[in-house]
């Protein structure tokens, strides 16, 4: 059986969007994977398809009703974990992303407005999942990013499974740099060892880059994989 993604959203046309292109629209039009794109809207019971009303105790914007929502949700027959798409929530990862591509699907919601009445998040047992430390206009865009990061790891996706197995975060490291043809670019000339078909220093080579890319870019990443080691 394929994974199967369902997504709630006020637009509903937005999807497949990039979804549709590339590695995971080639997925989707093998039956890799299966994309479900319901309207929220849809589910409104007043002749306006109201779907939003002002925050309780003041303030600006609105906020998505809870009983559109939760009938939407009800209503979706998603699979899987339910994820909101929120800035509060919790870090989205490749850790995460590898959980949730070995399961049978996953129900993304996208929030708009100022947010989503917090008795629905708790009523459908919704967990709030971020891609980053930023506000985005609609919760659509992370649930693209989210889903194109856990289509790649389904069976057959990737040509090259060793690809996600060397890949940034796979190990908690950044990836190495890569290099191609032509040997000689702009002066600038593909490091001896990739050339040298010394399998062994070419391995060593790319621990040690990913190491340093590691404690530079991204240090946060690097002292638990060294406490792991240590604890080895």
């Amino acid at each position: 059986m394929s994974f199967h993604a369902t997504v709630l959203t006020l637009y509903r046309d937005m999807f497949p969007g990039p979804l549709g292109h590339a590695l995971a629209g080639r997925a989707l039009s093998e039956g890799r994977w299966a994309l479900d794109a319901v309207d929220i809207r849809s589910f409104a019971t007043d002749r306006h398809r109201t779907v939003d009303g002002t925050p309780a105790g003041g303030g600006p914007g609105m906020v998505m009703r809870p009983d559109v929502l939760a009938a939407a949700i009800d209503g979706s027959g998603g699979a899987g974990p339910r994820l909101l798409m929120s800035p509060r929530g919790v870090p989205f990862d490749q850790a995460m992303a590898t959980r949730l591509a070995e399961g049978p699907g996953v129900t993304l919601v996208c929030g708009r407005f100022e947010g989503v009445d917090q008795r629905v998040i708790e009523a459908r047992g919704l967990t709030e999942v971020s891609i980053g430390d930023y506000v985005l206009a609609g919760g659509e865009v992370a649930a693209f990013a989210i889903l194109d990061a856990i289509v790649r790891l389904l069976p057959g996706v990737m040509g090259n499974n060793q690809s996600a197995a060397e890949e940034s975060f796979s190990d908690g490291l950044l990836e190495h740099p890569q290099y191609t043809r032509p040997a000689l670019f702009e002066g600038r000339e593909i490091p001896a060892v990739l050339t040298s078909g010394d399998h062994g220093r070419v391995a060593a080579w790319r621990a040690a880059e990913r190491e340093a890319l590691t404690a530079a870019r991204r240090p946060d990443l690097l002292a638990p994989v060294r406490r792991g080691r240590a604890a080895d």
